[in-house]
């Protein structure tokens, strides 16, 4: 059975049950407000900048910027991070102002060759080099034009053949190596 209480102290019983959770969401509040105050002490500093072969990197939150004749370059991955590409790919200039396809099996390494990318070309659009292989209503295009070929595979490499450039990596590699082939054409690295 339950016990019956007068309506004054049902209130008061009430109240005092108000007040302790307002003291707890008090408390709680100014817990926070002092722990983001001294997480933020040591946090202001950014990750340094630095210098590779006379190009002046700088952090851009996850991602490290590089800013030349008045164009944002934006990478995932440092200079210093990625590996060296040896053969001959062409630079940044058989690039300028004409349409550039891409074809790819990662949208991250599409999108950092769009990133870069898009300020120089005249125009990028996806499209195929098998036409058996095409999905959708893409163009097929081949080796004659501005092609980027983004594949997993289990060999590392980049080569250039005549307008193509095939970056082959494994799945996890693949925006890593986009990076040093966009490193390699700007003649970073």
């Amino acid at each position: 059975m339950r016990r019956i209480v007068s309506p004054k102290k049902s209130k008061s019983k009430e109240r005092f049950n108000q007040l302790i959770v307002g003291l707890i969401l008090i408390f709680l509040m100014f817990l926070s407000v002092v722990g983001y105050s001294l997480s933020g002490r040591g946090g202001d500093e950014e990750a340094e900048g630095f210098v590779y072969n006379g190009y002046e990197f700088a952090p851009r939150g996850a991602y490290w910027g590089l800013n030349v004749q008045g164009l944002e370059f934006i990478f995932s991955y440092s200079p210093t991070e990625v590996a060296d590409i040896n053969g001959n790919l062409s630079y940044l200039n058989s690039y300028s102002d004409l349409p550039l396809y891409i074809e790819s099996e990662s949208s991250e390494a599409s999108a950092e060759v769009y990133m870069n990318l898009n300020q120089i070309v005249l125009r990028m659009q996806n499209a195929c080099i098998n036409e058996s292989e095409c999905e959708g209503d893409l163009p097929v295009k081949d080796c004659t034009n501005n092609f980027i070929i983004i594949k997993e595979s289990n060999t590392t490499d980049i080569a250039q053949e005549q307008g193509c450039v095939f970056i082959q990596g494994k799945q996890e590699e693949l925006v890593n190596l986009t990076d040093a082939f966009l490193f390699k054409i700007m003649g970073i690295k």
